[in-house]
């Protein structure tokens, strides 16, 4: 505020509208694993209409979408490398005995809690999906 950053200020308060929005709507005290959830939706949010602003040809909303990425990006954990996500995942497979595409529910729901803001989901589903043969 002090530094009369006006568009850094909205997107802060935008997030902890997103936070308190979910405390309510459920009637709990948000965790730090729910709050990177709301953080992590709110990411793929801004990816998904940076894309649509881009492919429009927007420019002026693409610049602001990226701007809010950009923050919200500075307030979520480092993001894992593809060598550690694989590994990850091998190990995972491996604690859960994990034979086949079966068996990907389980290895997924042990992954989640690891991954979390780190990686893509969907990027994880398809190594997933790699590494037990599919």
């Amino acid at each position: 505020m002090r530094a009369q950053e006006r568009d850094r200020l909205a997107v802060l308060r935008m997030i902890t509208a997103a936070i308190k929005q979910r405390e309510v709507d459920e009637r709990i005290e948000l965790d730090d694993s729910q709050v990177l959830a709301v953080l992590e939706k709110m990411c793929k949010q801004r990816r998904e209409s940076l894309e649509q602003f881009q492919a429009a040809g927007r420019d002026d909303l693409a610049h602001k979408e990226g701007y809010e990425l950009g923050i919200l990006q500075a307030y979520m954990p480092e993001p894992l490398d593809p060598a550690e996500l694989d590994a990850m995942i091998a190990q995972t497979i491996e604690e859960q005995g994990a034979e086949g595409m079966r068996d990907m529910g389980p290895v997924m729901n042990a992954l989640r809690d690891k991954v979390q803001g780190r990686a893509d989901m969907k990027t994880v589903s398809k190594a997933v999906r790699e590494q037990l043969g599919a």
